[in-house]
């Protein structure tokens, strides 16, 4: 499981950054692919999953509709697991 990758989307996250994306995009390829660096003979392959998955994601994140606030004030609590310096509001 990618423990890593955080939650992407509004309104649980608050200002993503094609920076996110990408990290999340690099975890996930990382994980299936059983890979943290790729050699010489595989690095074409890994970088072009890595924009595949990051382009796939940006996607998915257009394409979603925030219908409500979750119940519970589940944003906030998701929020305040985050360090303070990288939490933007």
């Amino acid at each position: 499981m990618c423990r890593n990758i955080k939650i992407l989307r509004a309104p649980y996250a608050v200002g993503v950054t094609d920076d996110d994306v990408r990290a999340a995009a690099l975890q996930y390829v990382r994980t299936v692919g059983g890979v943290r660096l790729p050699g010489p003979q595989i690095e074409e392959a890994f970088n072009q999953a890595v924009e595949t998955i990051g382009a796939a994601t940006r996607d998915l994140l257009a394409r979603l509709e925030v219908s409500a606030e979750p119940a519970g004030g589940l944003a906030q609590a998701l929020i305040a697991r985050v360090p303070p310096a990288t939490v933007t509001r």
